[in-house]
């Protein structure tokens, strides 16, 4: 099975155009699915839906919640179909496989007071303090994904315009609007610090370590991690948090679903669907306001 795994990644990459963290989520999947076909003795060409079905139930077994079931469960129809449209299975036995429902959990926010007090807790003048502060805005404000903050190189920057051009899931380009809070921010570290982290070797990313490379994905979560703590935020903080938040507060604060949207990126909009959450005083709050009998 490894051949095939290893010529179907290779399609996501050249053909599909599909992102480098698209294709480790799937190398992992095809790898368990190939431990776990190993270890009962079973050859790729004599999987059928039984087994695949057998392989996802065991994976539930262990531990997978749902919505990363589903996710495997895509990751399988497309292997299969993929290796049946080569000619290399005579038929697909992923295709009867249903997905399981994903969670009705709700994406867990920060409240805006407990933004502020982050933000508001690092101090520029000191060590880093600008940089950190100028990432922790930026993913606000814009409400940007790990890689594409980690991606943003300077010529994708128009800070008199107030706007980012970034590269999202599937290499898909966008331009995302950064508030004047963030600019600012990012105006200081670019004129006050940046300079200082520059080396012979140092790119145009926007974003740099203190050897003067561009910072890590592990390293912007371990920033943000860090800084919430100092902040005294006792609950995990992580840059998709404040993703959420982002779109949670324009959702809050009147904005339309569509705009939210566009602004996140989502090619789908039941993708954003997800923040139509509003807490119930509030909608009790809305009905009285509005509703001719509320």
């Amino acid at each position: 099975m490894e051949k095939e795994s290893d010529a179907f990644i290779r399609y996501l990459a050249t053909e599909r155009g599909l992102s480098d963290a698209y294709q480790l989520s799937v190398r992992q999947t095809l790898d368990a699915l190939a431990g776990w076909l190993k270890s009962r003795g079973t050859v790729l060409r004599d999987v059928g839906t039984e087994e695949l079905a057998a392989f996802l139930s065991q994976r539930r077994k262990d531990g997978l919640i749902a919505a990363s079931l589903r996710i495997s469960t895509v990751h399988l129809k497309v292997f299969f179909r993929w290796l049946a449209a080569k000619g290399r299975l005579e038929m697909d036995p992923a295709e009867p496989l249903l997905a399981p429902r994903p969670d009705q959990s709700l994406p867990e926010t920060l409240h805006a007071t407990e933004v502020a007090q982050l933000l508001d807790s690092i101090d520029p003048a000191t060590r880093l303090g600008r940089r950190d502060k100028a990432i922790l805005e930026l993913f606000y404000s814009s409400g940007l994904r790990l890689s594409e903050l980690c991606h943003l190189r300077l010529e994708m920057t128009d800070l008199d315009e107030g706007f980012v051009r970034v590269t999202g899931k599937g290499n898909k380009t966008r331009v995302a609007r950064v508030g004047h809070k963030a600019l600012d921010a990012i105006g200081d570290y670019l004129a006050n610090e940046r300079p200082e982290l520059v080396t012979k070797r140092t790119s145009s990313h926007v974003f740099l370590s203190v050897r003067g490379g561009p910072l890590s994905p592990d390293r912007v979560r371990q920033i943000v991690k860090e800084r919430a703590r100092q902040a005294g935020i006792g609950r995990n903080t992580h840059p998709h948090l404040l993703r959420h938040s982002f779109a949670t507060h324009l959702l809050e604060n009147g904005a339309d679903l569509r705009v939210i949207q566009e602004l996140l990126g989502h090619a789908d909009i039941s993708t954003t669907q997800i923040y139509t959450h509003v807490d119930r005083h509030q909608l009790k709050s809305i009905h009285k306001r509005f509703h001719p009998r509320g």
